[in-house]
This record gives C-alpha cells, structure tokens and sequence, in this order.
C-alpha cells in the first residue's frame, strides 16, 4: 500500500521510562532549596503534570526557581537515567522498513529531547522532534499543525501516546490517535479525550502494521 503516513509519538512512557531521573532532579531541586524531600511515590502522582505546577503543589517558593534547579540536574545527570521501553528499536526498526515517517512530540525541552534519544542511540530514526522552545511552549501549541502541515503536504498523520494531552494533539492534527498503557494514564481517561478514531494497546509493541492502515 504506497501512502505517505507519518507517526508522531511522545517520548516520556511512550517510547522511554525516564521516571528515576525525574524523581532524583525533583528532590535535587528541593534539597537545594532546604525543602524536604518527597517519597517516590508522591512525586510519581504528579509526573506529567508541568513542572512549575508540580513544584507549585508542593512549596510556597517561586516554582519557577526549583524547575531551573531541576533542569539544570536533569541535563546534567538525570538525562543518563532513562531507557527505552521493551521492544522499542525492534518497532522502530519495522516501521523504517516499511517506510513510514518517524517522527516525536514532546511537552520536554527539545534540546533535552534531543539529548536523550541520541544517549539511546534511536535519533537516526527521527525524521523531526519538536518539544518546548520559544517558538512553541506546548504540545498542544497550534504551531506545531502549521510546522507539519508545511513540512508534509499530502501526508496523513497518527499521534501515538500515552497521555491525554496526546489524545488532545491529535484533534488538533484532525487525525487518529493511538494510546498506549504504558505510561500514567487508563484506557477510560484517553478515551473521555478522543471518542473516535481511536485504538488503544498496552505498549508499542503491540503497535502492528495492518492497525496503522486500518486507521487510516
């Protein structure tokens, strides 16, 4: 079947656990700051929420000071402690073959994004990554249609995520969305985002070539 189809997946829980470097820049931040640390599990809770609100949740201090001080960690050291989920580059791996366009959309800082995936050595599969910056502050930032949009004309898109906010990108890119569980977010919350066109699977290595196409 010859169509030009492009996957856009996240990054965090999608295609990499980078849970552990989260938790020890968020405690850096507090440490560096004489707030006490949190138990891993509280800061667990709160992973995928923006970082200045999850500092803001828990400090009476400038939110806005401990995400500096966490980054600064997590570029640092805490970039290191990622890994990709099972079965990833095997997926990658089919997908290029098949060829289709790879691409990642992450809330992360791009440069950080792009940092990490070339530690895990998948860049080379990556047609574009786009993350924060100061043209775009979000993953659901209107920009980013208008960038793909220019990019790939004629091409028909998939968002692949495990996040509400995935979901909510692939309204705005009117295309389908598939959901994956590997992340902190059910079935039920993906699918109160996106009623239609959508499927959801445990991990990307369940992500199969005739479910592309029958979205499509």
């Amino acid at each position: 079947m010859n169509q030009k189809i492009v996957l856009s997946f996240d990054l965090d829980f999608t295609l990499i656990n980078n849970k552990q470097g989260i938790i020890n820049s968020f405690n850096f931040a507090l440490r560096k700051f004489n707030l006490p640390e949190l138990p891993e599990i509280e800061i667990e809770k709160m992973i995928e929420i923006p970082l200045v609100e999850m500092f803001g949740r828990v400090s009476d201090l400038n939110p806005t000071q401990l995400a500096v001080v966490f980054r600064e960690y997590y570029r640092e050291k805490g970039i290191y402690q990622s890994y990709l989920l099972p079965g990833i580059k095997k997926k990658l791996d089919e997908l290029r073959i098949k060829k289709f366009t790879l691409g990642i959309i992450t809330s992360k800082k791009q440069e950080m994004a792009e940092g990490i995936i070339k530690i895990l050595q998948i860049s080379s599969y990556f047609d574009y990554i786009l993350g924060e910056t100061e043209e775009i502050k979000s993953k659901t930032d209107p920009k980013i249609r208008n960038y793909l949009d220019k990019r790939y004309p004629g091409f028909k898109f998939i968002v692949i995520g495990d996040h509400p906010k995935d979901a909510k990108l692939s309204l705005i890119l009117k295309c389908p969305f598939i959901g994956v569980l590997t992340g902190f977010h059910s079935s039920k919350s993906l699918k109160e985002v996106r009623k239609n066109r959508i499927v959801v699977i445990n991990s990307i290595k369940d992500l199969s070539i005739d479910m592309i196409y029958s979205l499509i």
